[in-house]
């Protein structure tokens, strides 16, 4: 396992990774980079959760989406599908009661709320689709249309 922070080479719109092309320069020594500054603005103990890992899988018959969610159940994550092509996977994951008596040494579970949102093509059956969470990892599958066949109509042709 790496203590550094891996960038993916996917475009992902939604990442709150942002890249600072300054961040390490000696002139940026008495400056927070700019990543830093944005990142500031969400408290530290929802960060994770803020960014949720999801896939997405194009199979011949299906989209599949996977979405990391671990210590979540199926009650606090929802799956929606708005505007007829919007798929919406969000959650949230509430903090633990707190006794008087208990003395925390340290906190690194994330808690807060998360959404992602995803343009469905237009051969998606919104429909159909059907959600699955297992381990921690919620699987939406959105059937797809199979190929639309086209209407050949024979023209008699008079003379």
């Amino acid at each position: 396992m790496s203590l550094i922070p891996r960038r993916s080479s996917v475009f992902d719109p939604f990442s709150l990774d942002v890249w600072d092309p300054f961040e390490g320069w000696p002139f940026n020594n008495n400056l927070r980079s700019l990543s830093d500054q944005i990142r500031s603005g969400f408290p530290a103990e929802t960060s994770s959760i803020l960014q949720t890992r999801v896939d997405w899988k194009e199979t011949p018959n299906s989209h599949v989406f996977k979405a990391d969610v671990p210590g979540l159940k199926k009650e606090e994550v929802k799956v929606e599908v708005e505007d007829g092509r919007i798929l919406q996977i969000s959650g949230q994951r509430s903090r633990e009661m707190e006794e008087k008596t208990d003395t925390w040494h340290r906190v690194e579970r994330s808690q807060g709320s998360f959404t992602r949102r995803f343009r469905l093509p237009e051969d998606a059956k919104v429909d159909e689709v059907k959600a699955a969470m297992e381990n921690g990892v919620l699987t939406v599958t959105v059937p797809k249309e199979g190929p639309k066949k086209s209407d050949v109509k024979s023209i008699q042709i008079s003379g």
